[in-house]
């Protein structure tokens, strides 16, 4: 069935996270610092930040209630003003004629701000932002088959996160390629898997 539509995470699908991650990330890492309230050693708190949700890094590190909801608050008013690269391959997704949506878990002044500063708004049909604590990448995936009339064969999600954005579409039966640019994730955790977005379109055209 062919593919009418894919949706692609953004943060180290679109662009590397570690790039501008110290400085995105500094006020919480200040804050933390400052708290001592957590487990284990800090650089390994840093690279996950950059990789995984907030709430979840705060409970595998045990963060206390009041650590946690603080960096929270936080997050919620950090705007990234500078440029942003996006990675190199970046510019062959639009070589792909489907419709593009961009779906991301985080907090809406940030990443609406590193948004805005790729200038990659007008590559995406939507744009969706997904605050954890209201919905999920689940919902509003299901939601966008359902205003589209897609069928889930009909849809590709790209992204570099197992427990995420491929788990939902796994969820819902959505074929599932892990950007998988570091190559540090196993092949079998998505149908498919590429480390540069040339590979993309053989996989789109073989449905």
């Amino acid at each position: 069935m062919p593919i009418k539509a894919i949706i692609y995470d953004l943060d180290n699908t679109i662009y590397p996270v570690s790039a501008i991650g110290d400085k995105l990330f500094a006020p919480v890492f200040d804050l933390i610092v400052e708290s001592g309230e957590h487990d284990d050693d800090f650089d390994a708190i840093r690279k996950a930040i950059m990789k995984t949700p907030f709430r979840l890094v705060a409970k595998k590190y045990n963060f206390s209630d009041t650590l946690t909801e603080k960096g929270i608050a936080v997050q919620e008013d950090i705007v990234y003003h500078d440029s942003i690269d996006t990675f190199e391959d970046y510019p062959e997704i639009k070589s792909i004629p489907a419709r593009r949506y961009l779906v991301t878990t985080g907090f809406s002044k940030m990443q609406h701000s590193k948004i805005k500063q790729m200038d990659i708004a007008g590559d995406f049909e939507e744009i969706h932002v997904v605050n954890p604590t209201k919905t999920s990448k689940k919902e509003v995936f299901a939601d966008i088959l359902s205003r589209h009339s897609y069928r889930p064969a009909e849809v590709l999600v790209v992204g570099d996160d197992p427990e995420s954005e491929i788990a939902a579409a796994k969820a819902l039966g959505i074929p599932t390629v892990l950007y998988n640019k570091q190559e540090s994730r196993s092949k079998e955790e998505a149908d498919h898997t590429i480390s540069h977005f040339k590979d993309l379109k053989p996989i789109f055209e073989s449905y």
